[in-house]
Formats: structure tokens, sequence, C-alpha cells
């Protein structure tokens, strides 16, 4: 997500129950003859009987339904998450009468409901989570950005004060390992000892590397990376994340897994660049499944990116609005494979999203804010229920979308974590996310999924 200045003065990145009613049926006698009357527990025993092998019916299809559906097992996951934004709703409804407000701020995650027997992180992101206030939540929401040449103190207030859980270290950073950690541990002095900072970069290769200098090695491009037997890719990809761990950096957000399917000088964001694995589908999948695998080895987790592909287009999003729609790409196409390839095989632990338009799929919205791309087909389809991040919300291709709005369309799609590329995006974002959560319970609901998820991974990777 290397910064540049745009021309209005901003920056913009490379990427940046409860109780339900109970519906009974009375079964009546029948009036009239004794004989009626007479036969009337028989009739009750065979409507008992009728009534429990339905029962049982239902339980075998839930069971099924279960274990057949990913998207189902995602929503049983969150079930407690969306009762706890019911209950938000009726605590601040029941406050609003006494202060004049609706807001949704002062309610609580159930703590009651049941956690899931075989997700531990879930479970305890689940107590994390109920235990945050509203504005909390949506800190954990927000990925703010800190520039080469900024001081860390910068984002002290953000941190310590909105309660941002992520920061991006951004732009070219020349100062090394020991220079890049003195930042991040800054960094993380502000942040809560329970509820530490997911700290990340983008450390592709070749011409997208911001972090340099002594104890980080120079490397080699994605293109020349695909080159390489997938053994040895992993290998590096292990000593690049061992040297990412060093300085302080938990998350790489990386790899490219676009496939070209046009001219590549053409290609603006991917191939222009080189930084895509230069093969096929199943040649990008294979390398981008041993980069995520040796950035695991090393205990740094990874972002795989532009879903769902930024290889047909020709605008690249970060610099304009025109050429940045794919007219080629579908759902169940072989480009979109590759990530569902990586996703099933190496198992990352984030995805980003793309701010390009795919008329195949979702002719009217960029993939960011695409119900239909984010919840519909990443979620729903394909099962993955870990984070989804953003490409920088401070990109040209948004910059028609009132600030305020941007992370509010993110999270309304199925996102998760709102990517920001300039600093003075952080504050709007964060107001319009707490504004529309304070008026809207279906969307404190969003919040409160989206906030679990953070914290899952973050429970997983050792930060809470």
């Amino acid at each position: 997500m290397a910064g540049r200045r745009r021309s209005d003065g901003r920056y913009a990145g490379n990427d940046g129950d409860g109780d339900r009613p109970r519906h009974v049926r009375q079964v009546r006698g029948i009036a009239g003859t004794g004989a009626g009357r007479r036969r009337r527990p028989a009739r009750r025993h065979r409507v008992a009987i009728v009534l429990t092998l339905v029962a049982a019916l239902v339980a075998v299809a839930l069971v099924v339904a279960f274990l057949v559906s990913p998207g189902l097992r995602r929503t049983l996951d969150l079930a407690d998450a969306g009762d706890a934004a019911d209950a938000m709703a009726r605590s601040s409804q029941s406050s609003g009468a006494n202060a004049g407000t609706t807001g949704t701020a002062n309610a609580d995650v159930s703590r009651d409901a049941v956690p899931s027997p075989t997700d531990p992180a879930l479970t305890k992101a689940r107590r994390l989570v109920a235990d945050m206030s509203l504005e909390e939540r949506v800190g954990q929401l927000v990925m703010a950005p800190l520039f080469a040449g900024d001081d860390a103190s910068t984002l002290k207030t953000a941190i310590a004060e909105r309660h941002v859980g992520s920061v991006l270290i951004i732009g070219n950073w020349k100062s090394g390992v020991t220079g890049v950690r003195k930042a991040t541990d800054a960094l993380q002095s502000y942040a809560p000892q329970t509820n530490r900072l997911i700290m990340a970069t983008d450390q592709e290769g070749g011409l997208v590397q911001h972090l340099k200098g002594a104890g980080f090695d120079t490397m080699p491009s994605p293109v020349r990376q695909g080159a390489m037997p997938v053994d040895e890719l992993r290998r590096s990809a292990g000593v690049w994340g061992a040297q990412l761990k060093d300085a302080g950096i938990n998350v790489d957000l990386a790899p490219v897994l676009g496939t070209v399917t046009i001219e590549r000088k053409s290609n603006a964001p991917v191939g222009a660049l080189n930084r895509d694995f230069g093969l096929d589908a199943a040649g990008n999948a294979a390398h981008g499944a041993a980069f995520v695998e040796g950035l695991r080895d090393a205990g740094v987790q990874s972002s795989i990116k532009h879903y769902p592909g930024l290889g047909a287009v020709q605008g690249n999003t970060d610099f304009t609005a025109n050429g940045i729609l794919d007219t080629t790409t579908t759902a169940d196409g072989t480009q979109i494979g590759a990530f569902h390839t990586v996703l099933d095989q190496a198992k990352p632990a984030m995805v980003m999203m793309s701010l390009a338009t795919y008329q195949q799929i979702d002719p009217d919205n960029p993939a960011a804010f695409s119900p239909t791309i984010v919840d519909g087909l990443l979620r729903g389809t394909h099962g993955f229920d870990g984070v989804v991040t953003s490409d920088s919300l401070s990109a040209e291709a948004v910059g028609h979308i009132p600030t305020d709005q941007l992370g509010v369309k993110f999270i309304e799609a199925g996102g998760d974590l709102a990517c920001i590329g300039q600093s003075a995006d952080i504050t709007p974002i964060l107001d319009g996310l707490n504004a529309r959560a304070k008026a809207d319970q279906t969307f404190a609901q969003k919040v409160t999924e989206s906030a679990t998820r953070v914290m899952r991974l973050k429970v997983q990777m050792g930060l809470a």
C-alpha cells in the first residue's frame, strides 16, 4: 500500500433466540357423544406420536444441513452475536425512552449463550466482545495507517481513545528491522495489554516492499517467485516472515492472487507491476498457498488479495475510477477459483476485497461494497469465516463516496476490517460507523459480528 499524495493533498495507498414465541396448536376433544369422549385419549396419544415423529425428522434435517452447509455453520457460530444485537437494541431503546435517544451503545453480547464446543478462540472472542462498549467494537473494525517518517505518537489518540485495533505500516521505510520495531513497540504501548494490535504491512516483493534496510532481505518480484519451486518459495517466505516478526509485524497483506487475463502492460494494478506470480490460475494458487504457509511457519498471518481478482481490469483502483469494470470474471470461473483453492488448502487468516466492479457477479457495486460478493459468494458459497479486509478506502476508485460512509458500506456488505490509506480519513470513518450503529440495530448486529471475527483472529494470534 505505497502511499502517494493525490491532487487534493490526500494519500492513496496501494491496498490497502432471544425467546421466540411458541405457536402450539391446541388439540381439542370432540364434543357430543359419549363414544367420542371415550375415544379422546386414543386420539391424543396418536397426535402425540405424530408430533414426536415430526420433531425427530426436523432435528435430523437440521443436523444434515449443518454438516453440509458452511454458511449455516457460520451463522450458527455467530448466533450469540446476533442475539447480542437484539439485546443491544432493546437496551438502548429502553434507555432512549429515558434520555430522548434511540441509540444502541449500551447493550452487551449475551453471556448466557452456549459456546461452540469446537472453537475455544471463538468462545473467548465472544466473551471479550461482550465486555466492550459499542465504540470499542467499532474501533476493532478499523486499520489506521502509519507512514514512513511519521512518529508513532500520531496514532496515540486513535488507539488509546478511539479504540482502533489495527495499524498499517505504510510507505518507504528504510530504517531496517530495528527502526520498524521501535515504531511497532510504541504503537503497541498505546493499546490495552489484553487486546494488542494487528500490525500489518504490504510486503509482496519487487516493487511493493514497504520495509527495507538492515535485517530485511530484498524480495524478488512475485513473477520471479512464481519461477521458484513451491517448496523453495515456502522456505523463502518463512525467512521473509521471520524478518517481519522481528520487526513487530504480525500480518502481511500478501500475496496477490489475481490471474492476469489481458495484456500485462495494460493491466495497471497487477500485470504492469509484476505483482502476480505470472502463471495461470492453478500455478498462482499453488505458489500463493506456499507463500501463505511460509509466512505462517514464521508466525505471521496473511491476507490474500484482491478478491475476486484484479487481473482483467485496466485501471489501478488506487489512482483512478476509470477502467475498473471487470466484464469477464464470473462467480465460478477459473480465475476466482485460485482464491478458493488457497482458502481450502492454506487457510489464510484474511481476504482483502477489491474495489473494482464485476459485471458478471454484481454490476452495481464494487466488490468491497457488494453483499452479493462478500456475504453471498465468499462467506456463503465458499464458507470463509475469517476476517475480510478492504483495499484502501482512501483510494480514488471510491473517492465519490462521502468519507464517513465508506466504512459503513463495507461493514454492511459483510466486511470486517476497514483498511485506511490516509490519516485524515480515520476520524470520519470511525464517526460514521458509530453513528450508524447507534441508529440502526441491524447494523449494530453486523458490527458485533465483525468485531467477534476480528477478536477471534486476535485470540488465535495470541494478541488477546
